[in-house]
């Protein structure tokens, strides 16, 4: 017999808090989630639900709950997790149902369905139809403090879950008007960012890591939305949105330090895409020379919208290193902005100060960023003591780059200089150009065959003795173009002497025809 009382008292701690999260991810406030609680009330109170077997062995309890259609809900205890036959995602009300349906045998149903809807304080729906600023200021902070409890902390790994929750919902009171809809989403998704990083550094503990992806992952979001305005007609009815959205943004840079690369890549979004209107970039640019700014380097951003080249060459004179990154943002918003001047004087101003810098990125993104700083100097001319010194700031994680421009410029005994001085590879030494050099320079190339050669003998296995039989044959083919076949001679000769106690390399000499 199946004791519905027993397994609820046994598991009465997990009960409770599938419970807890149930009223934290749904709001009383939204019509949706009261109906779910309401239906589900209605199933438990009309006997609805129907346990069947539960497994103790897993903990597995195995319940159905009539409805139009019925629906099979199981609970596995040990996993931790419920699962319904219906097609709804997250919480359904055959979901809910059976939760409280065993949380009947531990507490009062009715004393937690009251206490759920006292948080009720606002009508969504009356928010949503006062198309103002503040209303909709006040639904985002309607949602989101019902997740805040002044005394509890929230685990940082909850933060995306809660900013993806909170949308979902006030998404629902989306205006009908196709033209209001991607600035609606744009709006609240500010305002949930600016609200959750608030909250985020209030916490005693402050996890860098999950802060930075749920940042980036706002701002992919905030993206998307950006891209479906370009082609919206603007209303005048917007402007005052669009203001609050400016005053949010300014939170969001100034409230809280640090994450400055993170906020200003949102902050340089909605000045590039949204906030277009010079007028307004000049409104801003007034109110940031007005505060005392921990970053002046934000003014650049305004100086490079309105064009103003003094400004920008006079506060482009004190550059801090450590704040590079801030300076690579402004070179990619000046040439989006197609102020290719702008973006010139920035990147000769920074052009000292990249080897210190791109030394103390992760060396895992290294190579990235070398890719990307590489990319913005190619759209300038530099004087070729300017390349040399951004190829030397590069340093090994620019090879790729540097190879390239002394290929392009016929300078083969540095592109062989270069390729002794950070030894990688056969493979990659092709990948950066080896086949042009041996082509017009081939003797130039016979060291680096030799040196690749000899390493794939040390390996001492047959598989690489046919590696270097490989390397000998393009060796060999060089040394004939370069008219060197008497040194070839000789240099095979006097391999063979020094390896002949290695017999399956000799026999892969004789395989690949290198005697004479």
């Amino acid at each position: 017999m199946l004791s519905v009382a027993n397994v609820a008292r046994e598991q009465e701690s997990l009960i409770r808090e599938k419970l807890q999260i149930v009223a934290r991810e749904l709001h009383p406030s939204v019509a949706e989630d009261e109906e779910i609680i309401r239906r589900a009330l209605f199933a438990v109170r009309n006997q609805a639900v129907v346990f069947h077997r539960y497994v103790s062995v897993f903990s597995v309890l195995t319940a159905s709950v009539r409805d139009v259609r019925t629906a099979e809900v199981i609970m596995d205890f040990r996993g931790d997790t419920i699962s319904c036959s219906c097609p709804q995602d997250g919480w359904c009300r055959h979901k809910v149902s059976v939760l409280l349906s065993l949380y009947q045998y531990i507490d009062s149903v009715q004393e937690w369905a009251s206490s759920w809807r006292a948080k009720k304080t606002v009508n969504f729906e009356a928010l949503a139809n006062v198309r103002t600023p503040d209303s909709w200021l006040k639904m985002a902070d309607e949602v989101l403090q019902y997740y805040f409890h002044e005394d509890v902390e929230i685990p940082s790994f909850l933060f995306s879950h809660i900013a993806d929750n909170a949308l979902e919902k006030l998404n629902k009171q989306m205006p009908f008007e196709r033209e209001w809809q991607p600035i609606y989403k744009l709006f609240m998704e500010l305002a949930v960012l600016t609200r959750l990083s608030h909250r985020f550094f209030m916490q005693n503990h402050v996890d860098a890591h999950l802060y930075e992806n749920f940042i980036h992952k706002r701002f992919q979001s905030m993206q998307q939305i950006t891209q479906s305005i370009l082609g919206i007609s603007r209303l005048f009815a917007m402007d005052p949105f669009l203001d609050k959205m400016q005053h949010l943004l300014r939170e969001l840079l100034f409230a809280q330090d640090g994450f400055i690369n993170q906020k200003l890549n949102v902050y340089l979004l909605f000045w590039d895409e949204v906030l277009t209107e010079k007028k307004r970039a000049l409104e801003e640019l007034v109110y940031l020379q007005e505060q005392e700014l921990k970053y002046p380097e934000i003014l650049n951003l305004f100086y490079i919208i309105l064009k103003n080249d003094a400004a920008l060459e006079e506060n482009l004179q004190q550059i801090r290193p450590e704040h590079l990154y801030l300076y690579l943002g402004l070179v990619k918003f000046a040439f989006r902005k197609q102020n290719e001047q702008a973006a010139e004087m920035i990147l000769r101003a920074i052009l000292p100060y990249l080897k210190e810098f791109i030394q103390k990125v992760n060396h895992f993104y290294r190579a990235n960023a070398v890719s990307l700083i590489h990319s913005f100097y190619e759209q300038i001319a530099l004087s070729e003591e300017e390349e040399l010194l951004l190829y030397s700031a590069f340093g090994k994680d620019g090879i790729h780059q540097y190879s390239d421009y002394l290929l392009e410029h016929g300078r083969y005994e540095e592109w062989v200089a270069l390729h002794q001085m950070y030894p990688t590879s056969i493979e990659h030494l092709e990948y950066n150009g080896l086949k042009q050099v041996a082509e017009e320079a081939p003797d130039l190339v016979l060291p680096l065959y030799h040196f690749y050669a000899m390493e794939k003998v040390k390996s001492k296995s047959r598989y690489n003795y046919k590696q270097a039989v490989r390397i000998w044959k393009k060796m060999k083919s060089a040394a004939k173009k370069a008219g060197k076949m008497s040194f070839w001679e000789s240099y095979i000769a006097a391999v063979r002497d020094q390896f002949k106690r290695l017999r399956a390399l000799q026999e892969e000499i004789e395989k690949g025809k290198l005697l004479p």
